[in-house]
């Protein structure tokens, strides 16, 4: 009831504001997301031998964002967070111990969440969606039942459906062999193809991305492009396979990186580059438990599943002609949840009733001013483990990303100064008291004003997709 009245809502001001408004103010948005790419992983932040010549030239002539964070440090309450501009713990789409959906949940984004492509719809925005979505893979949960016009993709992580002749353990993900992975392809709510050969599916993610804007260039689009790579198992098409200096994870990187190469010049040859804001990023840090076949944090500490900075501080680069001032490097912090706040302003539509944790940072993006930064809270699952207030970030709970220990309280809380020591190295809680007061104080705060909403990763079905 609340998404029906939120998005009636937004259509009521669409007509209010079509005499002054036509579709040629609207931006044209692209938010293409990686599936586990660290905070080191690119040119433009720092790899010394992976080639991103593309992202490194969208960073160029950009805005690259050195303090961008997803909201979560596993796939699934990542991903909702970014289309729902929420705190997974709002739509049940987080869980301590099923911490994403699996191939066999039944579970999925809840209808009465209001995502960005619902939103931009009311603003006659056209919205197509290409690669992974896990958000629930049963066909009422796919992207055609939250917004999108069309969807080609995996709903869910490439690993998810193992061949039954596999091999079992981290064998299977080292090997390199498409016969042991059988994550379907799904067209609107349909499977196309049981068995995709996982080596072309950036090319196919690339093709679907280009065809979709060529068709769509008269009016203002939304197309969000959410690559299955490189999370493990890694795969590269002939063109990329063996030719980086960084390995298989090198070769998986670099043909995403040509991935958005196609992408920004089909906008350049059509026209329509400064009429589109383009936003890449990575739904959390890199999967580091699997050796060379996962990526770099950097001199973040940790990566993907923890909350630590290497888990939750990513890549963030925005791209708009004659908008965003070339070659701009922002040192305020950002998160996904501002991205779906500040799309959906910028495409006209009003934000939902519902409460919206991001924010509007166009100010940033345009240097036209600051913006009243909230606290950020660092959720594992349902637990709040850490808050960043400012420079300063406590810790109440660590744990490592993966492995036995559990999580380790503490009181005080760990507090580092992350704008000088972003690798969290030198705990400054004894000297700073004052500092961890305030941060307690807003996680009460945070906490008063938060209705956790029931979990829906938890319950499974028999069979899958």
């Amino acid at each position: 009831m609340l998404k029906t009245l939120s998005i009636l809502f937004a259509m009521c001001a669409m007509t209010a504001g079509a005499l002054t408004a036509s579709a040629s103010d609207k931006p044209n948005i692209i938010i293409i997301y990686a599936d586990d790419l660290g905070y080191g992983d690119l040119g433009c932040y720092g790899h010394p031998t992976i080639r991103t010549p593309n992202l490194d030239r969208m960073a160029a002539e950009g805005m690259r964002f050195t303090e961008f964070y997803s909201t979560a440090e596993v796939c699934t309450p990542s991903r909702a967070a970014l289309m729902t501009g929420r705190y997974p713990v709002r739509n049940g789409m987080c869980h301590d111990k099923f911490r994403v959906l699996r191939n066999n949940s039944k579970g999925g984004l809840p209808k009465d969440e209001v995502t960005l492509p619902e939103l931009l719809k009311t603003q006659g925005y056209a919205t197509g969606m290409v690669g992974k979505w896990h958000l629930g893979h049963l066909p009422e949960h796919l992207p055609p039942h939250h917004g999108f016009d069309s969807y080609f993709g995996m709903p869910f992580s490439n690993d998810m459906m193992p061949a039954p002749d596999a091999p079992k353990g981290r064998e299977r993900f080292f090997a390199e062999n498409n016969d042991y992975w059988k994550t379907p392809l799904i067209r609107g709510t349909e499977i196309v193809e049981e068995h995709p050969d996982q080596r072309q599916l950036t090319k196919r993610y690339s093709d679907e991305a280009v065809r979709f804007i060529k068709e769509k260039k008269n009016a203002p689009f939304f197309l969000y492009v959410a690559h299955s790579f490189p999370h493990v198992p890694l795969f590269a098409s002939e063109n990329f396979r063996g030719k980086s200096p960084a390995g298989i994870y090198g070769d998986v990187v670099e043909e995403l990186d040509w991935s958005v190469g196609q992408i920004l010049d089909t906008l350049r040859a059509e026209g329509l580059d400064e009429k589109t804001l383009v936003v890449f990023s990575s739904d959390n840090g890199p999967w580091l438990i699997f050796d060379d076949h996962g990526g770099s944090a950097g001199l973040l500490k940790e990566g993907k599943g923890s909350t630590w900075e290497g888990g939750m501080r990513v890549p963030g680069i925005f791209w708009w002609p004659t908008k965003i001032p070339a070659g701009s490097i922002q040192r305020e912090m950002a998160n996904t949840m501002d991205v779906f706040a500040t799309c959906a302003l910028l495409g006209g539509a009003t934000l939902p009733e519902t409460k919206i944790d991001g924010i509007d940072i166009s100010p940033l993006l345009f240097g036209t001013g600051t913006v009243d930064r909230p606290p950020f809270m660092y959720y594992r699952g349902a637990t709040l483990y850490a808050c960043r207030l400012g420079r300063w970030k406590a810790h109440f709970l660590t744990q490592p990303a993966y492995g036995t220990p559990k999580a380790e309280p503490h009181d005080p809380p760990q507090l580092y100064q992350v704008k000088i020591d972003p690798g969290e190295r030198w705990d400054r809680a004894a000297l700073n008291p004052d500092v961890i007061a305030q941060i307690k104080s807003a996680v009460e705060q945070h906490r008063a004003g938060l209705q956790m909403a029931p979990t829906q990763l938890e319950e499974t079905v028999a069979t899958a997709p």
